[in-house]
């Protein structure tokens, strides 16, 4: 349990630090990729990610595609051929 306090310390510090509009670059930047690049791995979609890092769904977009992410393609129902019942 201790160790998530000081992850979710931490996010809120570089969130403190990353003011929406402000420019990120540098070793603050890096940081962010690999966290979002994390998340994002983990299940955790791109506006979810956006809303807890005050920044757009855009930038998020722009820093997963930057790191090398392999985005996932959009959710929903998908339509296709209902599996034969027999």
């Amino acid at each position: 349990m201790r160790g998530t306090e000081r992850t979710s310390h931490e996010e809120a510090r570089v969130a403190e630090t990353l003011k929406k509009g402000s420019r990120v670059t540098g070793a603050a930047r890096e940081k962010l990729a690999a966290d979002l690049k994390k998340k994002y791995d983990s299940g955790a979609s791109i506006r979810a990610l956006a809303e807890e890092t005050g920044r757009s769904y855009g930038f998020v977009h722009r820093m997963l595609s930057e790191s090398g992410v392999t985005l996932r393609g959009r959710g929903g129902a998908t339509r296709g051929k209902k599996p034969s019942s027999s």
